[in-house]
């Protein structure tokens, strides 16, 4: 084939005839030369060694790596220093890719979560008025809206509302959370306004306002099981008030300040007068609650049982919780039987002796029978005086108020206990009220305690705060508090619930530069506390003005635990954002 392709003079030049052993046989042209004309051939035989390779020249800097056989340092050295980069490296690469893969925000962005924007903000309240297009549900009135976010008994930074929407039911609540949620607006609940901690002030970049007070229905009351289901608009005295008038030999023993309401008692963990005997709102008295969650989800937190051991206590999640957690729209209310009660009033030449007499009567096999005892220091006295509202005016002394309960006889041992014991304890005055009339006038005036204060000093403006020590360090809090605030100048009242060691200081200002002192020596008289193993608020809450105080009382990992609770359950952080947990 290749003879006959040579002959077709497909390769130039040959066209004669040829064979492959001729061509092989054939001396090559002069003028070409081969590949191979280079190459030696290979000696048969035994191999001689190979040259050595001439050596590069090595850097100085090789004598500090350690992966150098030229490294000076010790083989441990060496190992050592591989170890270290290695852990960089690989420190390194792990930041990458958690950084790259599963970014986490910072603090300051966690901290700052985006709410509505202006127009967002406008399209939510358009969608509140076609959602509630009765008059007066939802109210944007410039006046309305401030009142809403504000108080004028608290002195605490806040905003005026965006909106306040009033909602009839449950169903309608869940209608404003869904709103709230899709636009991003925080909502803040709102009922009785005796909140004194900046608890319901707005949020600066708009809020709405939900007002439960119109949802004030007593909706069941079980007598049988004394226990009742209300609404979260439901005010205490009224409650009691319908009890009485029904014929029911019951009532609900929490009283904290008048006109406060279940739901803004749930929110703060209040107490009250009653507490000595009956505890706070920690102690059981609300057997359940319905509750809104952000999600717009209704929970109702357990049946309707005295007690449960089925799982961890949800009630208490939202106790304290200050509507930082969801909506209490219901709840169901455990009563006391109603006993008779007996007032008697003593008085002290100073508040230690005073203290003294309430925990040794406490301590006696009486004790039980003190429903309240109560503490009204001089000043106070002398305010109830100058108020004009007692129909004769009472011995400038420290006093103790006692509210005595039971049947006849143990109400006549156990006045006779206490007579003994106030007066070994340097009483000069001790005396019961004369009747039924006389000792609730006596009692109200310990109630209107801060109405008492300011009628007696027309000029000023009252700051009220509130903490608690254990009972035994209560003395030296109240003395310590009492010299402080006189060496400053300002003008004071002291009401205590001494059975359990909480007092309130009523601080009277009259300008800019006395309210400033005012704000110092609330926070000295909170640090007081706390050096004494006590808390910054016993029933006031936290609210905005005492969030400050919370690292230092529970510290870093219980609060940390606090936002992570609140965090999981609200995450967009549109349930009253701004209150309880320190920034």
């Amino acid at each position: 084939m290749f003879t006959r392709l040579c002959q077709r003079r497909l390769i130039p030049g040959l066209n004669r005839h040829f064979s492959i052993s001729s061509l092989r046989q054939e001396a090559p042209p002069p003028n070409l030369r081969s590949s191979f004309a280079s190459v030696q051939p290979r000696k048969l035989g035994p191999s001689a060694p190979k040259p050595p390779a001439p050596e590069l020249p090595t850097p100085g800097w090789f004598r500090y790596s350690p992966w150098s056989d030229k490294f000076q340092g010790s083989h441990k050295t060496r190992v050592l220093l591989q170890a270290l980069l290695y852990a960089l490296v690989i420190a390194q690469a792990t930041n990458y890719v958690d950084s790259t893969l599963f970014f986490k925000p910072s603090k300051s962005e966690e901290a700052a979560p985006k709410y509505a924007t202006p127009s967002q903000l406008k399209t939510a309240i358009e969608k509140l008025r076609q959602t509630f297009p009765e008059s007066g549900r939802v109210d944007t009135n410039p006046d309305a809206v401030k009142t809403a976010g504000s108080s004028e008994n608290s002195y605490h930074p806040s905003s005026a509302h965006s909106v306040i929407v009033r909602p009839q039911s449950t169903e309608d609540v869940v209608k404003v959370v869904n709103i709230a949620r899709e636009f991003k607006v925080p909502v803040t609940a709102y009922s009785g306004a005796t909140s004194l901690e900046g608890h319901f002030s707005g949020y600066p970049s708009g809020s709405i306002c939900l007002d439960l007070s119109g949802m004030d229905k007593i909706l069941h009351i079980n007598e049988d099981d004394s226990d009742l289901v209300c609404q979260a608009g439901t005010r205490w005295e009224d409650i009691n008030q319908t009890l009485k008038a029904k014929g029911i030999p019951l009532f609900f023993p929490l009283d904290p300040g008048p006109g406060a309401t279940i739901g803004g008692m749930v929110g703060t963990g209040c107490s009250g007068t009653n507490a000595v005997r009956y505890g706070t709102a920690k102690a059981e008295w609300f057997l359940n609650l319905t509750v809104v969650l952000p999600t717009g989800e209704v929970i109702k937190t357990r049946r309707r049982s005295r007690k449960s051991s089925a799982g961890w206590d949800a009630t208490k999640l939202f106790i304290g919780a200050e509507g930082t957690l969801g909506i209490v729209t219901e709840a169901t209310l455990r009563l006391a039987p109603a006993l008779p009660t007996k007032v008697a009033m003593a008085q002290f030449p100073d508040v230690r002796q005073a203290v003294s007499a309430v925990q040794e009567i406490l301590n006696t096999s009486y004790g039980p029978h003190v429903q309240c005892v109560e503490l009204l220091d001089d000043n106070m006295m002398e305010a109830i005086n100058k108020a004009g509202l007692v129909d004769q005016a009472y011995p400038v002394q420290d006093t103790l108020f006692f509210k005595i309960q039971g049947d006849e006889a143990a109400i006549d041992l156990t006045s006779k206990t206490i007579k003994t014991i106030v007066k070994k304890h340097g009483s000069s005055k001790f005396k019961f009220a004369a009747t039924a009339d006389e000792a609730e006038n006596l009692w109200q005036n310990r109630k209107y305690a801060l109405m008492s204060t300011l009628a007696a000093h027309p000029d000023s403006r009252c700051w009220t705060t509130d903490v608690c020590v254990p009972v035994s360090r209560l003395p030296q809090l109240v003395l310590e508090t009492k010299k402080d605030l006189s060496e400053t100048g300002l003008n004071s009242t002291i009401v205590g619930h001494v059975g359990d060691g909480n007092f309130h200081a009523l601080i009277l200002f009259r300008d800019d530069e006395e309210l400033e002192k005012v704000n110092q020596a609330v926070h000295r008289i909170v640090h007081r506390a706390l050096a004494m193993d006590g808390t910054c608020t016993g029933e006031h809450g936290v609210g905005v003005g005492k969030k400050e105080y919370l690292s230092q009382e529970l510290g870093p990992g219980t609060i940390a635990l606090m936002k992570q609770v609140k965090k999981a359950v609200d995450p967009d952080n549109i349930m009253n954002p701004g209150k309880l947990y320190p920034d």
